[in-house]
């Protein structure tokens, strides 16, 4: 799925929680880029949330311009024409399924980000949460939350130009070749 034009591209930066992937797409972004988009998909159901969001804000400077889109992220990536950052899409796709969107309406959904992706003349930057290399989740939903999330990575990964996993605090680039790069 390469994009042409300066800056383009689709960059996807996975890991587990903390690990670093924020602030290495944060400084992907900064690099392409003197306006980013930053598309936040969390929502605040509580205190805790709220207050994680709020921190969150505090660590981009004026140069991202804050869009909160819960569910229509592939709406969002067709309006935005500047470069993006996606924050995070294991958080889009828990908001789908709790909506109670079937397997089928979220490989749909998938279906529609990668068309909005792929008619992008700029760089995309999209951060997952790596949910698969822990136990097997006790419960139904937990599976299938698991399940769709490598199925989304896959397909993503499969398409885009860059791809980085971080671990610990450090980053390592998967694609185009293995790189360590500091966060």
């Amino acid at each position: 799925m390469t994009t042409s034009g300066a800056g383009g591209g689709l960059i996807l930066v996975g890991g587990g929680v903390r690990s670093g992937k924020s602030a290495l797409a944060l400084r992907l972004a900064r690099a392409r880029a003197a306006e980013v988009t930053f598309v936040a998909t969390a929502q605040a159901f509580d205190d805790e949330m709220a207050a994680r969001i709020a921190r969150h804000r505090a660590e981009r400077d004026a140069a991202f311009h804050t869009v909160e889109e819960p569910l229509d992220l592939p709406g969002v990536l067709l309006r935005e024409r500047g470069v993006v950052l996606v924050d995070c899409l294991t958080l889009w796709l828990s908001n789908l399924l709790c909506r109670g969107d079937t397997d089928a309406a979220v490989e749909g959904a998938f279906d529609r980000l990668e068309a909005a992706l792929a008619g992008r003349g700029a760089a995309a930057i999209l951060v997952s949460n790596e949910v698969g290399l822990g136990i097997v989740p006790e419960s139904a939903l937990a599976r299938r939350f698991r399940d769709l999330a490598g199925t989304l990575h896959r397909r993503l990964a499969a398409r885009a130009d860059e791809v980085y996993l971080a671990a610990m605090g450090l980053c390592l680039r998967l694609k185009p070749s293995s790189l360590t790069v500091d966060v």
